[in-house]
């Protein structure tokens, strides 16, 4: 199906959009997901840690194996959002103590294409079985829930991949609006948070307050501030120095 500008956004807007599926296992779902992509003009699929043979199979699937043959695997979450301003993921759990804001999908569609006028977003979907991880969920700024019924709130994967980029192509070329402002990366915001651990764990910091998911805490921390990418630099030399002065300080003279 050709383009249709009064359907969808611009090819090079939807081009910006990073779908991610985190450790994904079954062929199908893969595929359902792929084909979604190819129906709303999505082209740039990444995989973290796919279950292989499943991922091997899924790249014959129907209307989609352009998508799924040039789609990219990574090892982790990080890496592949980390060329980013944007990271959000998608949570069906109820009860789940979760530590973002949760948005319907209609409302996270309109932030999210806002950015797409600018720079690259990436969707996050979950294993079939668990959803994202709490490791998984620390690099996303906010998730998106499918309002679903009590006796069944689990989607299938394909499904929940196809409503949130319906909803991303819907009533897009109502709301164009570009931000004069360019955000960190994804990659930028986890070197911050590198930094920034090693001097809470330098200073002492972390031996006073001791949690196991400190790492994830100040990941979430980080994006929570929402820095420009011309901030993102200054707190990269800023943390740098500090370190550097902890360093030297726990030098014994000469």
């Amino acid at each position: 199906m050709p383009y249709n500008r009064e359907l969808v956004p611009s090819p090079v807007e939807l081009n910006r959009l990073r779908v991610v599926l985190v450790a994904p296992r079954n062929p199908l779902n893969i595929g359902a997901a792929a084909r979604a992509m190819s129906n709303f003009g999505f082209q740039s699929l990444r995989l973290v840690n796919p279950y292989g043979p499943s991922y091997r199979e899924a790249r014959s699937a129907v209307g989609a194996s352009g998508i799924l043959s040039n789609a990219v695997r990574y090892k982790s979450v990080a890496e592949a959002v980390e060329d980013c301003t944007l990271v959000v993921g998608t949570t069906a759990v109820r009860n789940r103590d979760l530590q973002h804001q949760v948005r319907r999908p209609e409302y996270g569609a309109r932030l999210i294409r806002r950015r797409l006028t600018s720079s690259n977003v990436a969707l996050l979907f979950g294993s079939e079985k668990f959803g994202l991880s709490n490791d998984s969920l620390s690099h996303c700024q906010w998730l998106i829930r499918v309002p679903t019924c009590d006796e069944n709130i689990s989607m299938n994967l394909g499904q929940a991949v196809a409503v949130c980029l319906y909803e991303l192509i819907r009533d897009s070329k109502h709301e164009r609006t570009s931000e004069d402002w360019k955000p960190a990366t994804a990659e930028e915001l986890e070197r911050i948070t590198a930094l920034l651990l090693e001097a809470l764990q330098t200073s002492g910091f972390l031996d006073l307050r001791r949690v196991s998911d400190a790492d994830e805490r100040i990941r979430r921390l980080v994006r929570r501030l929402r820095l420009p990418e011309r901030d993102a630099v200054i707190w990269l030399g800023m943390l740098r120095q500090i370190l550097w002065k902890m360093n030297q300080a726990g030098k014994p003279e000469k």
